[in-house]
């Protein structure tokens, strides 16, 4: 996925000559979602509930530290959770075929055939993941090959309407929806109206009043993204905190939807850095790590997946976890024990 461009962020000339082609974007788009809800698409059902975590903006939002959040919630609630992914980036997605990403210790899952997010998601979930193209596909793989999985939670997952849904969970970052206009004219996949369909809204911070109102009556619940430690890539059981790279260089890799956020992650740290934004899931090489031998390199644990095979002495993973509020699983456990669909 390329960068975004810079005029999603503002109503400029380039945003305001894309909107025809945007007007039709939102009619189709709106088109299809309508032929799904009112049948005339059809949706597939699964024998387990069906969670899907999601967002309306092309872009990094935090949804794959909700997916883990999510995750550990569903055991404390006893359940046993399986994780169906497109695979962004990855050569699985294009096949068409659904693949079982490895999570036995000993394994080595390649991020370049399974997509970043999926390799990241099998390492620190510990719980089985599939990746594909055809979200109702890579379910049903899930369950032939873990019948034991009695909920599928679903990456990434709120426009693909085939796979009926039990909940869905709508992730936003404000900051991502730039100029609140749709594909190509800005970075809206779907109308922010479309949020007052989902069932929970997890948010990086408070909301704008203007967004509020559109969001109706579903819960909105705060989150943050937050790091303490950094782990060596080359020496995974090395572990230091931010004090280490006090009053030295220190480089900041981010080929992630929102790479500022990173960066500012990494400053209130207290760190001095040198940014280094790539485009979201960034193939990375060697010779991108091959610069400034010695002079420490910080990266997201997306990025860190990517580069462990060859990454330099120098090169750190500063790893996040979702911080949400304990009651905000309460509402989505109801609705896996009601059962029904959402719309």
């Amino acid at each position: 996925m390329k960068s975004a461009p810079l005029f999603w962020r503002n109503r400029s000339w380039r945003a305001v000559s894309l909107l025809p082609i945007a007007a039709l974007f939102r009619s189709l788009a709106a088109l299809r979602r309508s032929l799904y809800r009112h049948g005339a698409l059809p949706r597939e059902q699964f024998p387990v509930p069906v969670i899907v975590v999601g967002n309306i903006a092309v872009g990094g939002s935090g949804k794959t530290p909700v997916v883990l959040w999510l995750i550990e919630a569903l055991r404390e609630a006893g359940r046993h959770p399986g994780i169906v992914s497109r695979g962004h980036g990855g050569r699985a997605a294009a096949s068409g075929t659904p693949h079982l990403v490895a999570t036995d210790p000993d394994s080595s899952p390649d991020p370049g055939f399974y997509g970043d997010e999926p390799v990241m998601l099998a390492r620190q979930a510990g719980c089985p993941v599939a990746v594909g193209r055809d979200r109702p596909a890579a379910a049903r793989a899930l369950l032939a090959a873990h019948p034991e999985c009695d909920v599928i939670v679903s990456d990434d997952g709120m426009q693909h309407y085939r796979l009926a849904r039990t909940v869905e969970i709508a992730v936003v970052d404000e900051a991502a929806l730039g100029n609140y206009w749709p594909l190509p004219s800005g970075p809206l996949r779907e109308p922010p109206e479309r949020l007052a369909g989902a069932d929970l809204i997890l948010a990086h911070g408070e909301l704008s009043p203007r967004l509020r109102l559109m969001t109706g009556s579903v819960p909105v619940v705060p989150m943050r993204l937050v790091g303490e430690r950094f782990r060596s890539l080359a020496r995974p059981d090395e572990w230091c905190s931010a004090e280490a790279f006090a009053g030295k260089k220190v480089h900041a890799l981010a080929g992630i939807g929102q790479p500022q956020r990173f960066f500012d992650q990494l400053t209130a740290m207290g760190l001095d850095i040198i940014p280094h934004p790539f485009p979201d899931h960034y193939r990375y090489c060697a010779a991108d790590l091959d610069f400034a031998p010695g002079e420490a390199k910080l990266m997201t644990s997306k990025d860190a997946v990517k580069c462990a095979a060859f990454a330099p002495p120098d090169a750190w993973e500063l790893p996040v976890r979702a911080i949400i509020d304990a009651g905000a699983i309460a509402p989505v456990l109801e609705k896996l024990d009601d059962g029904r669909q959402t719309a």
